[in-house]
């Protein structure tokens, strides 16, 4: 008899002896999380979805390359699987050039202050694109995904004191990057 909401680990045993059901239940319940991660890597929208979709494939057709035996939770070890496959597929998809000024024209009140905020953030988000794959990976757990630093550093095979040490570099190499545009609109 299978409990009313089941954990990831029944899930998974329940796919291993074939059921179809349990990997939509599982697929549902993930699916959302890992396309958000994914699409904070790829900033492509088609992407993210491929990645997604490629990363539950592989679990479908070997549904017993998870192992409950090494003690790693499949969270864990899932979001390892769609890290390693954005890192892999980056080169594949162009990233978005943004424009160096945009022209808004709006009357709301506000409207330029909103751009502004608008335009901070999408220079942040390039920013972040651009750093070194383990700096990005480090931040994007960390500060989008919400984990632990223990938590990050098993899905990125690292101590916690190397993935502080990610986040540190990554922090100071925004703030630098960030340093002009954010004293340009503060005068």
């Amino acid at each position: 008899m299978a409990p009313e909401s089941p954990d990831d680990e029944y899930l998974l045993l329940q796919i291993q002896e074939g059921d179809n059901t349990a990997f939509a239940t599982l697929v549902k319940k993930h699916s959302t999380k890992y396309y958000n991660l994914a699409f904070r890597y790829m900033i492509n929208r088609e992407a993210a979805e491929d990645i997604v979709q490629t990363a539950f494939l592989k679990l479908f057709e070997n549904p017993s390359i998870w192992n409950p035996k090494k003690g790693v939770k499949f969270t864990t070890w899932f979001y390892r699987i769609v890290v390693n496959l954005c890192l892999d597929n980056k080169k594949k998809y162009k990233e978005i050039q943004l424009p160096e000024i945009f022209e808004i024209s709006d009357d709301r009140p506000h409207q330029e202050e909103d751009a502004l905020t608008l335009e901070a953030q999408s220079l942040l988000a390039a920013e972040i694109a651009s750093l070194p794959d383990r700096q990005k990976s480090a931040l994007i757990l960390c500060f989008y995904e919400g984990m632990s630093h223990k938590e990050a550093a098993e899905i990125l095979a690292v101590s916690v004191k190397a993935l502080q040490s990610l986040l540190m570099r990554a922090k100071e190499r925004l703030k630098t990057r960030m340093k002009d545009y954010l004293w340009d609109t503060h005068e």
